[in-house]
């Protein structure tokens, strides 16, 4: 695995850590890695293509 840094408004990372306090992640890089995952299954799906929108861009 590779170390990626990068920055994230505080907001966000607020969020995602709640979503690992309520146990739904064991840690903010699993939730981070999860989101990719997921915008990556979504550009394969074609479902941005169908749209033509990218839900996952949401700021």
């Amino acid at each position: 695995m590779e170390r990626v840094t990068l920055r994230i408004p505080k907001q966000q990372i607020e969020e995602v850590e709640q979503l690992v306090d309520s146990g739904e992640f064991p840690n903010r890089s699993e939730a981070i890695r999860s989101a990719v995952r997921e915008m990556i299954n979504e550009q394969y799906d074609g479902h941005s293509e169908q749209t033509g929108k990218h839900n996952w861009a949401k700021v």
